[in-house]
């Protein structure tokens, strides 16, 4: 080597003030290996990390340090450096070698062999340390390190610190469990790390949600958050800036093109430039931006050389750049070229030919290319309409300008069908006349203005033309619906399928569901259950299965009030099973919820409660939209099932809040059922204040729509014969229960005819009529066939007091034991209970602040009413959240559902 040592390279550098304590990095380092590879981007705090854990060490163990340079890559430089490390940490050990280094006359292996004996005999222990090894790595030290590293001692660990993985055999050591690896994600800052960072270190104060901000803008980055601290000093509006934080920020641009692109070579920098117009990157698709051959093997390299790219997959097929990161090469992009249009246009054209429309339309918007995009658009709508995704459909409804959209009969019925599922239907009957003159332009029969139309039309999905005159009427079937006009509802009905394409089973079976919807509306389930068959059998050829769950909620929905249990728990098994065949499919959430019910009606709470953790365990991405207040519908049957009140009642006011319908009509509503467990449970005055305030009277017509809440009035007033002993209630329940059972009997209705004479019986019973056993035989009698039972046992004593009176040595006597049995064991049997899951429980405090988070109560307002400060509410939300393993309010409030943590009334 020539020339003398720089001495600084060779001290080991003193931990800074105020760092943050990362205890669990340090456990990792202190784990037995060979090899301690340290292995991320510029900034990630490599150094400092390395710097503190030998500080904060606790062995004797020497440290030898080496801070590297481009200056030792020459094989001879390095290894001086390194011996002359080891020699100051432990004197004596380069005392043979260091000479054989001056004097350059042996081989690099030779050399290494005396330092590697001199090591093999040392009594302690010592940690070499190589800094920035990055800059020094290459072919020229390549095999003495692997020479070296292959031979070590067991008292030696060789730790490098490095932004590129280095040319050593990594894998054969990590298959040895020789290799103990820190990378990048390991390195990043947690969200409480980074809150310990910006205001126990920098004191700036930052409120959880603008940590929480900052984290995931940089996320975890080290660099960028001391440079976002950096920013913030002495600036007013901190939310402000770290709300528009991004990687053109003056110090993060500086930093990044300083430390890292400029220092790259021109093909790598070109690369990083053109392939940044990209969420995502794989290798074929860079090849098509670049217009170059070798996208794979340049991403492998870049992922080798920590140049921020993110793996999306463990097969690394696919990366992403941090976000910081991408937005600095985009910067530079737009300062170099100008105009990237081109590149986007080539990103499109590769995610079109891949089949990905999403991505494609994004890019050729992108490009300005308001054409293609639109193209893309429209030959997308089918799948997307599939797969249930209107929802990115009504996204490029804003993004298309009309005028393209205007010209596109295909494209404009696609935005009607995205409206129509995003429940925006003021624009729709508009829609569909420009959708008929365009129609009549292009000598389509039907339209309202036959020749009208002279504009240009542009046409890509020449199938979907077709249908076109029968989706005008489908929509129109469905605007009628919403509107309450059954009858004009099955005319437009019938004109789709009459204007319908032979082949178009969609439409038809589009136009049946909506036929079958407006015969429910009427209280004909009959026909109802006809449509909505013929409608699930056409969506199951057509292979949309999401919508065949769906219609198999309605058809099991409409069983269930036929009173056919067995028939019902059959649909929706058969349609899991279709769905399970679709790990993730939307609706599969929604099946289990529906055999819950049928579980619970047949009192097996067990089987209902786990139904509904299989439900929630596969996510809200399975659910229909509906299954929100579906869910805890179900949930809160179960828990005053089990009894508990308070759980009950929390959950139905819950199930209001999220509740949101579709073009079925409500036929059970929340407010109603939320009023009968009001009344069963003694609170009358205000389960007859639901009454007064939606309108419901015992003089009302009987309606099939208002059925449910009309029953509920009769088991209303039924409590208030028993509480208050009111004979005037007691007489209005029984005229309101004989009119309504003969039009349920003529409407097919068994389920609720079942739940009629249940009541009626208790009513004569209460009015000592002798009447009251035969009204009850009666409902046994219907009930019996579908294992019927909470109907019954649901009214305690009064019932179990009138199914003694039966003769139990007549038909049905098992059934009737059953049943007697149900009713006479004990009531606070509880299920589905899983307050012993926690590891962790929650305090009493954590208690009221999760109850607190069920509710419609903002940060602020629950501090309020805990008399607490804002801090103190979001430390308790994130102690919940972490005993929990969640992340967010809604499922917090899930889970404490199903721990059963949300009732008002002591634990059981």
């Amino acid at each position: 080597m020539a020339g003398p040592l720089v001495e600084t390279k060779l001290f080991s550098p003193a931990p800074r003030a105020g760092l943050v304590a990362r205890p669990r990095l340090d456990d990792r380092l202190s784990r037995a290996g060979r090899l301690v590879l340290i292995s991320a981007p510029a900034g990630f705090g490599k150094t400092t990390l390395l710097a503190a854990w030998l500080t904060r060490r606790t062995s004797d163990r020497a440290v030898a340090w080496v801070s590297l340079d481009e200056g030792d890559q020459e094989a001879s430089a390095f290894w001086t450096y390194v011996v002359t490390a080891l020699d100051r940490a432990v004197p004596g050990v380069g005392a043979g070698a260091l000479p054989l280094l001056a004097a350059g006359q042996s081989s690099t292996e030779a050399v290494l062999v005396v330092v590697l004996n001199e090591l093999s005999v040392l009594p302690g222990e010592v940690t070499l340390v190589l800094d920035d090894y990055h800059l020094a790595d290459g072919p020229g030290l390549r095999a003495g390190m692997s020479f070296f590293v292959d031979r070590l001692p067991p008292q030696v660990r060789l730790v490098i610190s490095t932004r590129a993985d280095p040319g050593l055999p990594l894998a054969r050591l990590r298959a040895r469990g020789e290799l103990i690896e820190v990378r990048a994600a390991d390195l990043r800052f947690t969200r409480a790390e980074a809150a310990t960072y910006l205001n126990d270190v920098t004191g700036l104060h930052l409120t959880a949600e603008d940590i929480a901000s900052l984290e995931e803008r940089t996320e975890g980055w080290v660099a960028a958050l001391q440079l976002a601290a950096l920013s913030l000093q002495g600036r007013g509006d901190a939310a402000g800036f770290i709300a528009g934080f991004a990687g053109d920020d003056r110090f993060v641009v500086d930093y990044l093109v300083e430390e890292v692109l400029d220092r790259q070579p021109g093909p790598v920098r070109r690369f990083l430039l053109e392939t940044s117009v990209l969420d995502r990157l794989t290798g074929p698709l860079c090849d098509a931006v670049t217009g170059e051959h070798d996208g794979k093997a340049m991403l492998e390299r870049l992922d080798r050389a920590n140049l921020f790219l993110v793996p999306l997959d463990d097969q690394r097929r696919w990366y992403r750049y941090h976000h910081l990161f991408g937005d600095v090469l985009r910067t530079h992009l737009l300062e170099e070229r100008g105009e990237v249009a081109d590149l986007h246009r080539r990103a499109g054209n590769w995610y079109d030919e891949a089949g990905e429309p999403v991505p494609a339309v994004r890019h050729a918007l992108a490009a300005g290319d308001i054409d293609r995009a639109a193209d893309i658009v429209e030959l997308a709508v089918p799948e997307l309409r599939r797969n249930r995704q209107e929802a990115t459909l009504r996204r490029w409804i804003d993004e298309l300008p009309d005028t393209v959209v205007e010209h596109r009969p295909v494209l404009a019925m696609g935005f009607v069908g995205a409206l129509m599922a995003s429940n925006e239907f003021g624009d729709i009957e508009r829609r569909l006349r420009d959708i008929e003159r365009l129609l009549t332009g292009l000598g389509f029969d039907g339209g309202p203005e036959p020749g009208a139309g002279s504009a240009e039309f542009v046409v890509v999905d020449q199938d979907e033309l077709a249908r076109l005159p029968g989706c005008v009427e489908q929509y129109r079937a469905a605007l009628a619906l919403i509107g309450g006009d059954p009858a004009g509802t099955l005319e437009h009905a019938r004109l789709a399928v009459d204007r319908a394409p032979e082949h178009d089973d969609l439409t038809r079976a589009s136009a049946d569901a909506v036929s079958g919807i407006a015969s429910w509306t009427t209280g004909d389930l009959d026909a109802a259950h006809r449509s909505y068959t013929d409608a699930a059998n056409g969506l199951h050829r057509l292979g949309y299965v999401a919508d065949v769950l769906g219609c198999s909620i309605t058809l099991a929905d409409l069983e269930i009030t036929q009173g056919k249990l067995s028939q019902a728990q059959r649909t929706y098994e058969n349609a899991l099973e279709l769905a399970l065949r679709d790990p993730g499919l939307r609706g599969t959430r929604d099946m289990y919820v529906g055999l819950s019910q049928v579980a619970l009606e047949r009192n097996d709470l067990a089987a209902a409660a786990e139904y509904l953790r299989r439900s929630d365990d596969l996510g809200e991405q399975s659910g229909l939209p509906q299954n929100p207040y579906r869910w805890r519908v179900a949930m809160a049957l179960l828990r005053e099932a089990e009894g508990d009140v308070d759980a009950t009642l929390g959950l139905l006011a819950e199930a209001e809040r999220v509740y949101l319908g579709d073009f079925a009509p409500n036929v059970r509503p929340v407010p109603a059922l939320r009023a009968r467990v009001l009344a069963s449970h003694g609170d009358v005055a205000a389960a007859l204040k639901w009454a007064s305030q939606y309108g419901v009277t015992v003089h009302d017509k009987a309606s099939y729509l208002r059925e449910y809440e009309h029953v509920t009035l009769a088991r209303i007033l039924l409590a208030q014969h028993n509480t208050e002993g009111s004979q005037q209630a007691l007489r209005d329940a029984a005229g309101l229960l004989e009119r309504l059972l003969p039009a349920a009997e003529d409407g097919g209705r068994r389920g609720t005819v079942i739940e009629l004479l249940v009541l009626l019986a208790l009513a004569r019973q209460a009015d000592d009529d002798d009447e009251a056993p035969a009204t009850l035989a009666h409902a046994l009698a219907l009930a019996e066939p579908e294992g019927y039972n909470r109907v019954f046992v649901s009214e305690g004593a009064p019932m179990a007091r009138l199914l003694t009176s039966l003769d139990r040595h007549g038909p049905g006597r098992a059934y009737l034991s059953q049943l007697l049995d149900t009713a006479s064991g004990p009531h606070d049997v509880h299920v589905g209970t899983h307050r012993d899951d926690l590891i962790d429980p929650l305090t009493e405090r954590e208690l009221a602040v999760m109850r607190l988070l069920a509710s419609d109560l903002d940060g602020p307002s629950i501090a309020r009413e805990l008399v607490v400060s804002l801090n103190t509410v979001r430390t308790h939300t994130r102690n919940i959240y972490a005993k929990f393993g969640v992340n967010n309010r809604r499922a917090a409030v899930r889970r404490a559902h199903q721990l059963n943590l949300l009732s008002h009334s002591p634990a059981r």
